[in-house]
């Protein structure tokens, strides 16, 4: 054994030759220049301990010891032991030594139960007769299930150590997911029952969210973006502000060639439309996201999922690095070939949520053994368990023998280890989970913002770097597919062609009056429905984003103003485009400060209408779903405005969806800028008389009745006579209540509040956890 100060390059031993394929597989985490690099990156000239960074959350975890805490770096040494190159490097922390053979964390949960309501299934003895129903009832034994509960977890209990790979294996339904949520914090503790504890200590969840990371079954990922893209986002988001962007690309290059991803780096993920990396490539990539911070425990959601069998040793081969480099890795597996098998430290197998065997894979023959089935020579060792777990699932039985049997040989086996333990002179005990946590970050883990703050943030960076990485990232998707933009700017510019062409140079006739109110309300609904397109765009990053937030990438409010704000850009392209396309050539009123006020009205009517799609995309989690959605509250929208029947008209039960239809402000806004020109008459001396059956008699006869009106009415009434206004066609629309300015800043104000209305559905419809 050797002591060595953290504070200088620690030697190494010397490596064992390995086979020529595996020589890539079994490269260490990082190598000895880039370990030390990076230590040098997350430990700044400043002589104080990372775990000062970490005080605001670790005083929030009761001190096993009464040992003060660690004032420097350099009061850290790192033991290193050949004979154990699996395990963590004991260490002194205040005088105590931590010998080597003991783990410096240790992740233990018991009796673990958590059920979930189900609706009662209908019986076909609802339909017997009473006496019948009453013999059948009398033979059935009740269960949790009929009685409105179903049992994920029932009672189970197990530890999971540094350096070490803990698999949860069993067939689909068996509670493998469940168990790795309940670990993860992604149950809700009301529902789940039992204790989870690192290092004997309850976890906080707010510290676990600092010192963990979680990978889902799926591969949640920008397709658009590059491997080295997708990592150096991930890292921009996870690694403190403090570390320069030199230095984090340097953490990426090094994750990315012991990912095995040299050759895929600058290749896009891909989808189905857009060929990518392989199936295994995305796999590593998403673990890699979730450890560019280097974390202290990482759990996977069946991470060989849907791999060949060379991809999936790969992938586990990676996890095995990953935990010798010091980290808790706990995963869920469907069914490990006999080479991942060899990988594997500690295996649970669970059937209906109980354990019915947990141990090393080693003693998977002696159990089987001692139960009455022993394995037969040249079998794996899972495939032979799972295949006889299915077997005692269909029988009336169920496993409840051999869950029964394993608690009794887990009993047999506790008590001897208690045994062997008494034996020894002196009992090693685990480290504080705060000294656990401070020698871990001593030793480059979690690599942290090591300034002089005395508490750690929930995130790494400030909201506005957030803000930025988010904007940067969905540019880059943008610009790489630009035919999302280019059809909807195709869609509005030939809409305001047509229009244009349609009601070309409109007269100041009452005609032309009556297609002017049409135009408006058809251009003002046109600027809403062109909006429905933003639907899919948080439908397919929603569970990305989830992913994401679960453990505190980023801020969700720096989420909503990004988007909020890149939209801007766009909004203004369409608004110019279609103001343009559309103000001169129908010959609308009031010249440049008129345009002016139009294109205004056009951009706050798109904000509007994209904050409305995206507050309702937050809420509709089916693509199909919320385009019907949209569509037909728009349609509501349209029909209150205000064009169809004025607010006069509307029934006083219907009175209120007037006041909240989006149509409605633009559409008065523009009919205001329109009609309010000085000047401007729509209907002169016998022009009164068309559209009505006095239309078709002679011009002389229509002069004659004008100057018998006016002899009547007391006034001179000629044929130029202007007889109704734009203010008139405004009072007879029922447009007076509201300034078109003040329609212009309500029409805003409607933006803003669906997204802010869209960031508390991300609050609290995004929580990514089981109830």
């Amino acid at each position: 054994m050797q002591f060595i100060n953290t504070t200088m390059s620690p030697a190494k031993p010397e490596p064992e030759p390995e086979p020529e394929h595996a020589i890539r597989d079994n490269l260490p985490l990082f190598t000895p220049d880039q370990r030390l690099e990076l230590r040098q990156f997350s430990r700044p000239h400043h002589h104080r301990s990372s775990s000062c960074t970490l005080a605001e959350l670790l005083n929030h975890v009761d001190d096993a010891s009464s040992s003060p805490k660690p004032k420097a770096a350099s009061h850290h040494y790192i033991l290193e032991m050949t004979s154990s190159p699996s395990s963590s490097a004991s260490f002194y922390s205040s005088g105590s030594l931590i010998p080597s053979s003991l783990p410096s964390f240790l992740l233990s949960f018991h009796n673990l139960t958590y059920s979930v309501n189900v609706q009662p299934k209908l019986s076909l003895s609802a339909f017997l007769p009473l006496r019948n129903r009453v013999a059948l009832a009398s033979s059935e034994t009740p269960s949790q299930h009929q009685l409105g509960m179903k049992v994920l977890l029932s009672d189970i209990s197990g530890e999971a150590r540094e350096g070490e790979l803990l698999a949860v294996l069993g067939a689909s339904g068996s509670g493998k997911s469940t168990l790795i949520d309940a670990l993860a914090n992604r149950i809700s503790r009301e529902r789940l029952k039992g204790t989870v504890t690192l290092n004997g200590q309850a976890l906080d969840s707010r510290l676990l969210k600092v010192i963990s990371a979680y990978v889902m079954q799926d591969d949640l990922l920008f397709p658009m973006l590059t491997v080295h893209e997708t990592l150096m986002f991930s890292a921009e988001f996870r690694l403190p502000r403090s570390l320069s962007k030199s230095r984090k690309k340097a953490r990426v290059e090094a994750l990315i060639d012991q990912l095995g991803l040299r050759s895929a780096a600058n290749t896009v993920i891909g989808d189905e439309g857009h060929r990518g990396v392989s199936g295994g490539e995305r796999r590593r990539v998403s673990i890699g996201i979730d450890i560019i911070h280097d974390p202290i425990i990482l759990f996977l959601d069946e991470p060989t999922s849907g791999l060949d069998s060379t991809s999936a040793y790969m992938v586990i081969k990676v996890l095995q690095r990953i935990a010798q480099s010091g980290s808790i890795v706990i995963m869920s597996i469907h069914q490990p070939s006999y080479r991942i098998l060899g990988l594997l430290d500690r295996l649970i197998f669970l059937s209906h949520g109980n354990t019915v065997f947990a141990g090393a894979p080693s003693d998977l023959p002696s159990f089987f053994s001692e139960f009455g089935h022993p394995i037969p020579e040249n079998e794996n060792r899972t495939e032979f368990a799972l295949d006889l777990i299915r077997e005692l699932e269909e029988t009336p039985g169920g496993t409840k023998s051999l869950v029964e049997f394993s608690k009794a040989w887990q009993s047999s086996k506790s008590r001897k280890k208690q045994a062997s333990r008494s034996k020894a002179s002196s009992e090693p005990s685990l480290p504080s989970l705060k000294d656990a946590i401070s020698a871990s970050i001593s030793k480059g883990k979690l690599v942290a913002d090591s300034n002089l703050s005395n508490s750690v943030p929930t995130f790494a960076n400030p909201s506005w770097i957030e803000m930025l990485v988010i904007a940067k990232r969905s540019l880059i998707n943008s610009r790489r597919m630009p035919e999302l933009f280019g059809i909807r700017f195709g869609a509005v510019l030939v809409t305001g062609i047509i229009l244009a062409t349609m009601f070309r140079h409109l007269d100041h006739s009452p005609k032309g009056a009556q297609e002017r109110l049409g135009f408006f309300a058809f251009a003002m609904s046109t600027m809403f429905y062109t909006c429905a397109e933003a639907i899919p765009v948080f439908l397919q990053e929603r569970y990305i984003f989830m992913r994401e937030t679960a453990y505190n990438a980023y801020r969700r409010s720096s989420y909503v103003l990004a988007h909020a704000i890149i939209s801007i850009p766009s909004l203004v392209t369409l608004s110019l485009a279609f103001a343009g396309v559309t103000f001169w050539p129908v010959g609308l009123a009031g010249g440049v400060p008129g345009f002016m006020f139009y294109l205004y009205a056009i951009l706050a009517s798109f904000w509007a209408g994209s904050s409305f799609v995206t507050f309702l995309s937050g809420v509709v989690t089916h693509v199909m779903l919320g385009f019907t959605v949209v569509v037909a509250i728009l349609a509501y929208f349209v029909l209150f405005s205000g064009f169809f029947i004025s607010r006069e008209r509307i029934p006083m039960y219907w009175i209120w969806f007037h006041y909240i239809s989006l149509v409605k402000y633009p559409y008065e806004g523009v009919l205001q800028n329109e009609f309010e020109v000085a000047g401007r008459c729509y209907v002169r001396g016998t022009q009164m008389f068309d559209m009505t059956p006095l239309g078709r008699v002679p011009e002389w006869l229509k002069l004659r009745l004008l100057e018998n009106m006016g002899k009547t009415l007391g006034m001179n009434i000629t044929g130029s006579t202007c007889v109704t206004t734009g203010v008139d066609i405004l009072r007879s629309q029922g447009i007076t209540d509201i300034s078109k300015w003040n329609c212009l800043w309500i029409t805003i104000a409607w933006g803003f509040f669906f997204r802010v209305l869209f960031y508390f559905t991300l609050l609290f419809g995004s929580k990514n956890k089981r109830t």
